[in-house]
């Protein structure tokens, strides 16, 4: 598997509504794996002075981590291969 990223713009959204999100992606993701799908959501950073918000999943394709955010309803601006450097 490797590292996506998913880039979001998600300025004015409520402190409710962001960890509504992230549970969503998580429940899309075991739902995926347990279709069969190699997937699983990692972590997310916010900003909220701008409202960017980076997400990271394991997964098997970009086209894969959209399939998830759209099944889960979660807005994106793009999703690119990226390279998790946490020590």
């Amino acid at each position: 598997m490797s590292v996506f990223m998913v880039e979001r713009n998600l300025k004015g959204i409520s402190i409710d509504d962001l960890g509504a999100a992230q549970k969503a992606a998580i429940a899309t993701a075991q739902k995926m794996t347990a279709d069969g799908d190699k997937i699983s959501y990692v972590r997310s950073t916010f900003a909220p002075e701008d409202g960017r918000c980076m997400c990271l999943f394991d997964g098997e394709s970009a086209d894969q981590v959209r399939r998830l955010n759209d099944t889960a309803g979660l807005p994106y601006e793009k999703v690119v291969a990226a390279m998790d450097l946490t020590p």
